[in-house]
């Protein structure tokens, strides 16, 4: 590989994150209608055993709550506290349970509408004998093939054997737009439940029911495969141990204000409900019922650009990509290479250059042609002309000629490859001009095509074809340095080309002349020094690669092969997904860590806001650290108890929605997130408890 990194560029446009077409609103009334009554049932104390932090809130909750009841069975007077303790930390799981379930529920929504999708079709089963059989798709096994025609729904998961045809995917990307299938190459695979729009093709099954695309896609999005990814687990294991830690200091509260009340001869002891809700507002109660949630709510947001991650770690892991490979063609280009330039010979006007050029090209319908033709007519007016009438005869291109062209009115006129042009006109008597051999090899030094044009034997000039690289992909590529992920690009062209492409779209590296052995080792090669790797692809060729890298898309329209062996398949299969699906990766870690450092920050703030008011009783030289000025031991506890179950409620939306996203380096990014929610965390309690404080006042309910 050879080093191509240009300049930063200085003003570098935003990458953001765009909503996908199936974005549905936040807070979408069925959805929340659904959560509220999974936030219900998610209160089985065997579902929220998972959540330790939520499970000890729960059973303070429900010991609080029975020493309510025990206090109004014995006549006890002054239940008002009791009952508002009890009621708050009910909240305080029930809010945890509804972010979790608003997340959830936005995969089943999805889910349910891709199962109203699925029908048990008829297939045209072909037997041994190659008679067509009608059979339910779900007696339909691996191996078996059958006949797909106009207006059949294709019955199952397969690669296409034999035909081509026309197919609507609309039941899974949402696009209307028809897309070809054919058998061979990289566009052979089709998914059950779509339905073919034109000709005929024979697709052999894949899957066996309950094992589609289809039936995997419903599974994911509905979270029921979700797992927890290593660095959710660590941090789950961190928050339990906090919890730990502050469940045996506040179990070690009692006996010593016992010991201090009965030396000091004055004061009093702490009871059960209090020491449960200074328990429940010293542990991580914030991120305890939110991380489930930010999860959850990352995979939905992949899901909704359109992408389907086979597991949260695949998301969690875009996110700490270090290198990204991307195919040239399609992802940094726009796939075929374009005409840009007539450079006449000596004697030759480029307007008579262009004309022939254009001559030559109408009956080419390859990418390239046409480009000439419409080069031609943008820059000089040309207008394709009706040659029927000419007895006109189209050279069709051949792999041996390397030529193309067409004999009109006399004239012979021939574009092509410079070698065989060359090769023609010397055969034929001319000469060869050394100016067009010049600028044919000053083209192909900057990465472009050039292509010979000659009439009657003569040369005319060179049509200069290039790479024409997507806007906007420099400035990407330079925000993804600034974020300390390399980028890397692949292709099958020579180096002098891919050099020139990769200087121009800004890339740091390139590997040219890639085959699939090279891709697979230039991946083992980037993850035996320590990065995380993504990558592209859709051929049968890519799928070892895809399977070796960490982040491996396949496209929708790929094989089989490959969408089985990557971690997440773009349904859309555009290959610049990739650089979305790696800033959505950053913006669910992003979020995590903004909102771990708001509640570790935001719990520390309380143990100074509430602590002194609330043991002003039991020691009460505390009283000169209630700075706040809280009015009673009763006030506080339950201003704080409600503060520590509104913020959950309050940073529901930005769990779901995810932290702004903005593509910065890792300091920088530690920096903001250490001033805007550490110091938000820190600050937020204070006034918060205070308000809460003086509204129990006026309403007389501490």
């Amino acid at each position: 590989m050879t080093n191509a990194a240009p300049e930063t560029p200085e003003d570098s446009t935003s990458l953001g994150l765009s909503r996908g077409k199936r974005a549905r609103p936040l807070f979408d009334p069925p959805i929340v209608r659904r959560a509220i009554a999974d936030s219900i049932v998610k209160l089985n104390p065997r579902t929220l055993a998972r959540n330790p932090v939520m499970f000890v809130v729960e059973v303070g909750a429900a010991l609080t709550t029975l020493l309510l009841f025990k206090t109004i069975a014995t006549g006890g007077g002054g239940i008002g506290f009791e009952l508002q303790i009890a009621a708050w930390l009910w909240f305080t799981v029930f809010f945890a349970n509804f972010a979790e379930a608003m997340a959830e529920g936005r995969g089943k929504a999805q889910a349910d509408s891709l199962r109203k999708t699925k029908s048990d079709a008829m297939a045209k089963k072909l037997t041994a004998a190659g008679k067509v059989e009608m059979v339910p798709a779900s007696a339909l096994r691996k191996d078996d093939v059958c006949l797909c025609e106009p207006n059949d729904v294709i019955p199952g998961d397969g690669d296409v054997i034999e035909g081509i045809a026309s197919v609507d995917e609309s039941v899974i990307t949402g696009e209307s737009a028809p897309v070809i299938r054919e058998s061979g190459g990289d566009r052979s695979a089709v998914t059950g439940g779509t339905k073919v729009l034109s000709d005929y093709i024979k697709v052999r099954i894949t899957s066996n029911p309950g094992e589609t695309f289809l039936d995997r896609m419903i599974a994911l999005v509905e979270g029921a495969q979700r797992q927890k990814t290593p660095n959710e687990i660590a941090l789950n294991i961190m928050i339990a141990g906090l919890t730990l830690i502050f469940l045996f200091a506040v179990i070690t509260l009692a006996p010593f204000a016992q010991y201090s009340v009965a030396h000091a001869k004055t004061g009093a002891v702490p009871g059960v409900i209090v020491l449960v809700s200074l328990l429940v507002c010293l542990i991580p109660t914030t991120i305890g019922g939110l991380l489930s949630a930010i999860g959850i709510a990352g995979m939905d947001r992949v899901m909704q650009h359109n992408v389907l991650a086979m597991s949260g770690k695949a998301v969690e892991a875009a996110g700490d990509v270090n290198t990204l490979l991307l195919d040239k063609t399609g992802t940094i280009t726009l796939g075929n290479r374009q005409a840009v330039e007539f450079i006449p010979v000596d004697g030759v006007t480029a307007a008579e250059l262009a004309d022939a050029a254009q001559l030559s090209s109408l009956a080419d319908e390859t990418p390239e042609g046409r480009s000439i033709v419409v080069l031609a007519k943008e820059k000089y007016g040309l207008r394709g002309r009706d040659i029927a009438e000419h007895e006109a005869e189209f050279i069709a291109f051949t792999a041996q000629t390397r030529m193309s062209g067409i004999n009109f009115e006399g004239n012979q006129i021939r574009k092509g490859a410079t070698g065989s042009v060359r090769q023609f006109i010397e055969e034929n008597g001319g000469v060869f001009p050394q100016k067009a051999s010049d600028t044919a090899d000053a083209i192909s030094r900057t990465g472009g095509t050039p292509l010979v044009v000659s009439m009657n034997n003569r040369v005319l000039g060179v049509i200069h074809l290039k790479d024409i690289v997507k806007g906007g992909m420099k400035e990407r590529f330079a925000q993804m340095r600034m974020m300390g992920i390399r980028t890397v690009m692949i292709t099958g062209d020579n180096p002098l080309t891919a050099a020139a492409i990769a200087a121009e779209a800004g890339v740091d590296d390139f590997l040219a002349q890639a085959t699939p052995q090279d891709k697979l080792e230039l991946i083992r090669k980037e993850q035996a020094g320590g990065r995380l790797v993504a990558m592209t692809g859709d051929g049968t060729n890519d799928a070892p690669a895809l399977a070796q890298a960490d982040v491996g898309v396949a496209m929708n329209t790929g094989t089989m092969a490959a969408k089985e062996a990557g971690n997440m398949v773009d349904l859309d299969s555009n290959p610049t997904k990739l650089i979305e699906v790696v800033a959505i990766g950053k913006q669910l870690l992003i979020t995590r860590g903004a909102l771990t450092t708001f509640s570790i920050a935001n719990d520390v703030a309380k143990y100074f806001a509430i602590i002194p008011a609330m043991f002003a009783v039991t020691y009460p030289p505390l009283n000169r650290l209630n700075i706040m000025g809280l009015h009673t031991p009763e006030s506080a506890i339950l201003a704080a108890v409600i503060f520590n179950a509104l913020i959950i409620i309050a940073l529901v939306p930005l769990a779901l929605r995810g932290v702004k996203y903005r593509p910065l380096s890792a300091g920088a990014l530690l920096q903001r997130n250490l001033l805007v929610y550490g110091l938000g965390g820190v600050l937020a309690p204070f006034p918060g408890i205070w308000i809460i404080d003086r509204l129990l006042a006026v309403l007389h309910l501490a």
